[in-house]
């Protein structure tokens, strides 16, 4: 295999092999195929980038095409929602297409199946249906309605499109195998009734084609030669195949189904069903709050097409479902912005500092560099003058030697600007410190370890910044059976504060992204209006969580310890001895040597009857022998005496092959 080959996805593979086998590349076309029942979410760009991205590859058609056949969940709302997502990610796609476009196709070729004895009308309530279904390990039991006449089901078929009876009073179901080992394939529903308003058909029909049944027709119509989707839809695979097998013109091309991994991510919920929830609860704003892990949300908070690409080319395509840390996410829009957002200065929780050597009357505006990562952004004026604002955390009356801020005494050094020390503060009633003083020096070489951001109190503009945290506080928020996933909504997923930010903001446009130095990236968000600037936290500089986690993972495994340690002490020591020494030969030098002084310690708790039955332990079991032995040791130094049975047993283990134990009969 080539190093290039090596390099290729299992997908890539397959369609590597289909063109080895002699498929034309002219032949390759692939689909996306939503359903319009919500906006996209961070787990639809793995199947957007796989299919776009083999288009890219390929230099192949990619068709978008709406699977809109249940009119009860589907809105126009959706479809130019998910048109808007995509192009805004940066995909082209060949034609726009709806599954309701072969509405009429799929029909007439339902009526070709009841005349070929391969589908039928169940006039059965879906109770009955479900029972008769069977199981996984039990077989399904036929219809009663199975060998309804050709004459009768294809009445009554035409009776349900002209909309003569109720909705659930009757289906269409493909007549299969109700013993198949694969549930799917016991008789599906292909048509069901349901009188509802369509957003493209309007109520031109009254009958509406199955997923299964549509999807794989659909493929076959537009010719796509290569049918992905996600892992859940490999049991369907076999029914994909059959419904095609029913229709398939050899000439033309027969769609693959192929499945990969859907993307999951921590803390975050991927059902549309579940999101559409937060939306109507009004736990968010809307599709596009941007702590839904939308599309439309990501893109309001700040995120950047560029970011999310990254993110799913280095998730890669898997054949297991897995679940990705949002940290990753986190990361690459981080590497991102970085390398774009232009710098500069914001308050968010300001305290009022005074340099009591500047004149009053004066002010400065000095220069400040755009982007150090970006050669080309240039230099910006800030304004400098005797009155600040810096944050409140960046300062302490007293603090150690490794809080390199500002404090009494001690010296800093204003981003841009000058090196400042805190000479004294001014506090309120209540002793809260409402001003430091400080005076400054034009020596800006000077050599001091601390720099601080600030905005000059004259020139700042009021700004409204909407801090983000996870809306989720679990990591798999719909994975607990006795929870409901809404049980685990992050309380303060959203800190709303009044900021100052430099002047350079004051024109700032809607969706435009800043680093807000020392403080995190933040973009103008879509609520600002030129009155009223409003800006969305999108990342902070560093992961906090992840330290969050660490710290909440030690804090775990000293809790586990304790816990052990208890258990321990409520058990017999001779048990926990045994228990300690199973492992004991396996482990590393230091922790054979942790784990005797453990054993002596506890040794000092046994007693010789305890120990005794210990002696007849197998010899393969050089573990616990080594322990009754480190055990034994303690006993005698504490007054047992010897005798036949002891004396047996030290003989016994100076003959052994083991080192470790002979070594430890030895000293005693």
């Amino acid at each position: 295999m080539s190093e290039e080959r090596k390099s290729l996805n299992f997908i890539e593979q397959i369609i590597e092999e289909d063109l080895s086998n002699g498929m034309q590349k002219d032949a390759l076309r692939f689909r996306f195929p939503p359903e319009p029942n919500g906006y996209l979410h961070i787990g639809h760009t793995k199947a957007i980038g796989i299919s776009f991205g083999l288009g890219e590859k390929y230099n192949a058609p990619v068709n978008l095409r709406f699977d809109d056949t249940n009119p009860a969940k589907e809105e126009q709302e959706y479809v130019d929602a998910i048109k808007e997502d995509i192009a805004w990610l940066g995909y082209k796609w060949d034609k726009e297409l709806f599954s309701s476009d072969y509405f009429q196709q799929l029909y007439d070729w339902a009526i070709v199946f009841i005349k070929e004895g391969k589908a039928y009308i169940d006039s059965q309530s879906s109770e009955a249906m479900a029972e008769q279904k069977g199981t996984p390990t039990q077989p399904g039991v036929d219809s009663p309605f199975r060998n309804r006449s050709v004459a009768e089901n294809l009445d009554l078929f035409e009776r349900m499109k002209n909309g003569e009876f109720e909705e659930g009073s009757h289906i269409l179901r493909a007549k299969i195998d109700m013993q198949h080992p694969n549930m799917l394939m016991r008789d599906p529903i292909m048509y069901r009734i349901l009188k509802k308003h369509h957003h493209r058909t309007a109520n031109d029909w009254c009958i509406y084609p199955m997923y299964d049944w549509t999807h794989g027709e659909s493929d076959y119509i537009e010719q796509i030669s290569h049918s992905l989707c996600s892992l859940e839809f490999k049991p369907h695979r076999a029914l994909y195949d059959w419904f095609l097998d029913q229709i398939i013109d050899t000439a033309l091309v027969r769609p693959k189904q192929r499945e990969f991994a859907r993307l999951n991510l921590s803390y975050t919920i991927m059902s549309k069903r579940k999101l559409l929830q937060l939306v109507n609860d009004g736990v968010v704003s809307g599709w596009d709050d941007p702590r839904m892990p939308t599309i439309s949300g990501l893109r309001r908070r700040g995120y950047t097409p560029n970011a999310i690409r990254k993110f799913v080319e280095t998730v890669g395509v898997a054949k297991r479902d897995n679940v990705i840390d949002v940290s990753l996410l986190e990361f690459c829009i981080r590497e991102d912005l970085n390398k774009t957002a232009p710098r500069v200065m914001a308050v968010l929780d300001p305290v009022k500092l005074v340099i009591t050597n500047y004149p009053e009357d004066k002010e400065e505006w000095l220069e400040a560099e755009n982007n150090q990562e970006d050669k080309n952004a240039g230099f910006r004026k800030v304004p400098f003058s005797r009155e600040l604002y810096i944050e409140k955390d960046d300062f302490k009356e007293e603090a150690g030697n490794k809080f390199f801020r500002l404090k009494l005494g001690g010296e800093v050094r204003l981003k841009n600007a000058y090196i400042i020390k805190a000479e004294g503060v001014k506090k309120d009633v209540d002793g809260n410190v409402i001003e430091i003083h400080c005076t400054y020096s034009e020596d800006t070489a000077k050599k001091v370890k601390g720099t601080l951001h600030w905005v000059s109190i004259k020139h700042a503009i009021k700004a409204e910044v909407r801090e983000y945290d996870r809306l989720f506080m679990d990591e798999a928020p719909d994975s607990h059976q006795d929870k409901d996933f809404m049980d685990f909504i992050n309380p303060n997923s959203l800190k709303v504060i009044e900021a100052f930010v430099e002047p350079s903001l004051k024109n700032a446009k809607i969706g435009d992204r800043f680093q807000f130095q020392r403080l995190g990236y933040f973009n103008v968000d879509n609520d600002a209006t030129s009155e009223k600037i409003i800006f969305n936290k999108t990342v902070g500089l560093r992961d906090s969580w992840a330290k969050a986690k660490q710290k909440s993972a030690q804090n775990n495994s000293k809790q586990k310890q304790q816990n052990n340690k208890s258990q321990q002490s409520k058990r017999k020591a001779i048990d926990v001895i045994q228990q300690l020494g199973k492992k004991y030969t396996n482990l590393p030098e230091l922790k054979q040597q942790k784990i005797k002084a453990e054993i002596q310690e506890l040794a000092k708790n046994v007693t010789y009857e305890e120990l005794q039955p210990l002696f007849n332990t197998a010899v393969k079991k050089v573990g616990t022998r080594i322990a009754v032995v480190l055990t034994l040791g303690v006993l005698l130094e504490n007054g047992q005496a010897k005798n036949d049975a002891i004396n047996d047993f030290i003989s016994k283990a100076l003959e052994d092959k083991n080192e470790l134990l002979v070594t430890e009969a030895e000293s005693i």
